[in-house]
């Protein structure tokens, strides 16, 4: 595996990690943030597959796009496609002023994070 792919599975590691805890945490929990670190570990998973296959992209956020080149190489992922829709509203919605993430919102993003995490960490050939 190249390095560059292994820094980028790193990463989406430790916003997998912070997205559980903050919205486990007993006192003041932050769905907000935790919502925020799902989107983040799934747009660092795709750029992790995106970087194996050597296939370029642009620093982008934006989860549909991502996808739609990683289906070059992995097809079937279009199953995905739900997961990201859900996924993709949280790079921005919840960072701001004028809307806060419930505890549902965070674990639907949960949720949708472990599905998107389990199906790349397996490509990958990554214990889940």
């Amino acid at each position: 595996m190249k390095q560059l792919t292994v820094e980028w599975i790193e990463k989406a590691e430790g916003d997998w990690f912070a997205a559980q805890q903050l919205y486990r945490a007993r006192k003041h929990p932050n769905y907000d943030a935790a919502c925020f670190h799902t989107q983040q570990c799934a747009e660092k998973y795709l750029k992790a597959r995106l970087e194996e296959a050597a296939i370029a992209f642009s620093k982008t956020h934006n989860l549909a796009h991502l996808l739609t080149l990683t289906l070059q190489v992995e097809p079937q992922w279009i199953a995905l496609q739900p997961h990201m829709n859900v996924l993709s509203i949280f790079a921005v919605d919840f960072r701001y002023p004028g809307k806060s993430a419930s505890k549902l919102d965070a674990r639907q993003a949960i949720k949708d994070c472990r599905e998107v995490r389990r199906v790349i960490r397996t490509a990958l050939g990554l214990p889940i």
